[in-house]
């Protein structure tokens, strides 16, 4: 592999020269900046790009905070962020916090240890006052920070209207609520979302809402109790298609029929609710679109542009599949 000093053997100069063409600092005559270039190629020279990042105090590389990259709707989310940011000539770091602001912490010290030119985060744990000290652009995804950071995510609550609204319409007369945890944005949004339509009903009570915790297991668990304490109940909406995935399990292990005893939507639209017998019922987002927008915005950050919107809240779109088909 050939290094900088073969560079200047071949073309015949300094290695300092070779460093200002390389890095685009300094001035360098035009004839010698060919000479460099025509050796780069040549011997086809790959900087390193530690040692340059310690000199640019940039290292073309961002990071990605996501809670649980076993929950099949982040890599979907990531998926749209590494597309627009390879073309940029960005690299990515993933990093999964499990939401324990102290693993949060400990990759945004990485990052800064690294240079990380910036990061699009995924939390709801990490406060304004953490960012501040890390002094780098900063995109939020899915669920917002402060007010101040650009933020790219759907508007939940009006979502979970739409998917309780739809069960009522399907026929649905008693509608439970896997919930997600407690204190997370998405999930608090959903949840007063579906309270917004059942809220008055004579037949709601809180024993129609368990916590699913955005697990597939947990749900399929907190479904059949859910089930088993009210046969009544002939609908439900999943906070998210993972523990939508769960209560199509928990209907099955109680010999229910879905939809034709009870009907069942998630949250998300990822892939995987198109595969399951019968096709899941879901309020799709643009996950790649969304996630995509958000790393233009950081890329502009990155180059010192401005960007005027700060809030970019996006469409839900209701998907009718089998699992709510009556």
């Amino acid at each position: 592999m050939a290094t900088i000093k073969d560079v200047a053997q071949y073309a015949k100069v300094s290695v300092a020269t070779v460093s200002r063409v390389i890095n685009q600092n300094g001035y360098v005559n035009e004839d010698t900046r060919k000479k460099v270039e025509v050796a780069v190629e040549s011997l086809n020279y790959k900087p390193n790009s530690v040692a340059r990042s310690l000199f640019k105090k940039q290292s073309k590389t961002i990071g990605i905070i996501v809670p649980d990259i076993t929950n099949p709707y982040f890599p979907e989310l990531v998926r749209g962020v590494e597309d627009y940011l390879i073309q940029k000539g960005f690299t990515t770091i993933l990093c999964n916090s499990d939401e324990d602001p102290e693993k949060e912490r400990l990759y945004l010290d990485v990052m800064k240890q690294k240079y990380v030119d910036g990061a699009i985060i995924v939390s709801n744990t990490i406060e304004r006052e953490l960012i501040d000290g890390y002094d780098m652009p900063v995109v939020a995804l899915d669920r917002s920070i402060h007010h101040d950071i650009p933020t790219f995510a759907i508007d939940n609550r009006d979502g979970g209207r739409i998917a309780a609204e739809h069960l009522l319409e399907v026929g649905c007369t008693r509608i439970g609520h896997i919930k997600g945890p407690d204190k997370v944005e998405n999930a608090d949004n959903r949840y007063l979302g579906y309270l917004d339509v059942v809220m008055h009903k004579d037949w709601f009570h809180s024993g129609y809402v368990v916590e699913g915790n955005f697990d597939q297991k947990q749900a399929v668990e907190v479904t059949k109790e859910l089930l088993q304490n009210d046969r009544e109940i002939d609908g439900i909406f999943a906070g998210n298609d993972t523990m939508a995935l769960g209560a199509l399990k928990a209907a099955e292990s109680l010999n229910l029929n879905v939809p034709e005893d009870i009907a069942i939507i998630g949250f998300d639209g990822i892939d995987l609710t198109e595969m399951t017998k019968p096709e899941l019922s879901t309020l799709s987002q643009p996950i790649y679109q969304m996630s995509r927008e958000a790393a233009e915005a950081l890329v502009a950050l990155i180059e010192g542009e401005l960007v005027q919107e700060k809030e970019n809240i996006f469409p839900t779109t209701l998907i009718k599949r089998q699992s709510t088909k009556r």
